[in-house]
């Protein structure tokens, strides 16, 4: 038997998943930009030379929001029972916090020794929800790992960061 036109076989509409994924990544994308900062302060800090230019982190993350839209989407829709939508909609909320959280510890707070610890909770969550889908939904996956490899190069910026100012010189007035 077919599904409806625009149905899921849940009889959830097809598009209803990506529309909220796309407004929840972008609440994230707009939260974490809002409190990223890269005036003096920043400027101040001493950076690896394999560091890319800033303009270039904006649409990184752009298009590693969009991946992450596409794979909660996917995610959703493979996800079949109420629970696992449940587990899709918890651990996708609980790595937007830690994304947020991370700016908020580096930029904010002018902290980035807080921000590398941080950064590893925040690697984690993209792995769980990598190894969560593997099984349900292997493309949600595979959407995903531009993200564990970016947040990756992040963190060993960030350990860059600290190691070049010093943990306790790192929060500068």
């Amino acid at each position: 038997m077919s599904e409806p036109l625009g149905q899921s076989s849940a009889g959830f509409p097809r598009w209803k998943p990506v529309l909220v994924a796309g407004l929840a990544g972008a609440l994230v994308l707009f939260i974490g930009g809002t409190i990223t900062d890269i005036g003096p302060w920043y400027h101040s800090l001493r950076k690896p030379s394999w560091q890319p230019p800033d303009w270039l982190f904006g649409p990184a993350w752009t298009v590693i929001f969009i991946l992450v839209t596409l794979a909660a989407a996917k995610a959703w829709q493979g996800a079949g029972g109420r629970e696992n939508r449940h587990w899709v909609l918890g651990l996708f909320a609980l790595n937007g916090f830690l994304n947020i959280m991370w700016s908020v510890f580096f930029f904010r707070l002018q902290r980035p020794d807080w921000a590398l610890l941080e950064v590893a909770l925040l690697w984690l969550s993209i792995l769980m929800l990598i190894v969560f889908f593997w099984r349900r939904t292997q493309a949600a996956s595979l959407l995903l790992t531009p993200y564990l490899a970016w947040v990756s190069f992040a963190a060993a910026l960030n350990l860059a960061v600290v190691m070049l100012n010093g943990a306790g010189a790192a929060h500068v007035s």
